[in-house]
């Protein structure tokens, strides 16, 4: 009985370089287009991300989108001058319609708008 071995023209280290080269391109490309395709992301959820007056966490805390609007006999401690865009919690940029609140987490509110644990601190 004969057994034959075949022989590759190929080294094991020339085999490992080739499989490290194929996973360098293609973590390369993954990575690519990650890097583009985010601020594409972030735009699109932007709108989705923004907090609800009718959200548990808002009703509780009295928020509303336009500070114009606070039941002003609910909440005597509020002012024409206070409003989210210029509240310490306020993450957003000067400017920005829209912005990130500490209070709730990655949703956003209206820079206009205004909630009870307003504080400028």
């Amino acid at each position: 009985m004969t057994h034959s071995v075949q022989r590759s023209d190929q080294s094991s280290d020339e085999r490992g370089v080739q499989a490290s080269r194929r996973t360098f391109l293609a973590r390369s490309a993954g990575l690519g287009s990650a890097l583009v395709l985010a601020p594409l992301a972030r735009a699109a959820r932007a709108d989705g991300d923004r907090l609800s007056v009718a959200d548990p966490a808002a009703r509780a805390v009295g928020y509303t989108e336009a500070a114009a609007q606070v039941d002003k006999a609910k909440y005597p401690s509020w002012s024409a001058s206070q409003n989210c865009g210029n509240c310490s919690l306020f993450q957003g940029k000067s400017g920005d319609a829209w912005g990130g609140c500490t209070l709730f987490g990655t949703r956003q509110v209206a820079a206009a708008g205004w909630c009870s644990s307003y504080t400028n601190m």
